[in-house]
């Protein structure tokens, strides 16, 4: 059985050109994205042991914010899991599963959560 290390970032939430109707896809939508990164792990953490040996968890919140292409529009929210997905998989190849978890929050009318979760493993 193979070690592995997950890093978790929860309940970002970025402004992002989505959606089919026409009213959504003038003006970004908020979505709250999390992500769970799962990584190989060393044999072991040692108290001195350097960031180099795990990953830097703003890695993870760049993907799922800076990183999206300014102006693109994604049809589907799933585009957008796609695109954050593949983003962690070419910065690390460490990289052995990526889980995107979006909620759309506009469309929420009593506090409910409606969104997607993908699940992407390298190839």
């Amino acid at each position: 059985m193979e070690d592995m290390l997950e890093l978790e970032v929860h309940d970002l939430e970025v402004l992002v050109l989505t959606g089919v109707y026409s009213e959504e896809t003038h003006l970004p939508q908020p979505l709250r994205i999390s992500l769970t990164v799962l990584l190989d792990a060393p044999a072991h953490f040692a108290p001195d042991t350097p960031l180099s040996v795990s990953k830097n968890y703003l890695d993870l919140k760049h993907a799922a914010t800076s990183a999206l292409p300014p102006g693109v529009h994604f049809t589907l929210i799933e585009g957008v899991a796609d695109y954050i997905a593949e983003t962690l998989f070419l910065q690390d190849q460490r990289v052995r599963r990526v889980k995107v978890k979006i909620v759309k929050l506009a469309i929420a009318e009593e506090g409910e959560s409606i969104g997607i979760t993908l699940v992407r493993h390298r190839r």
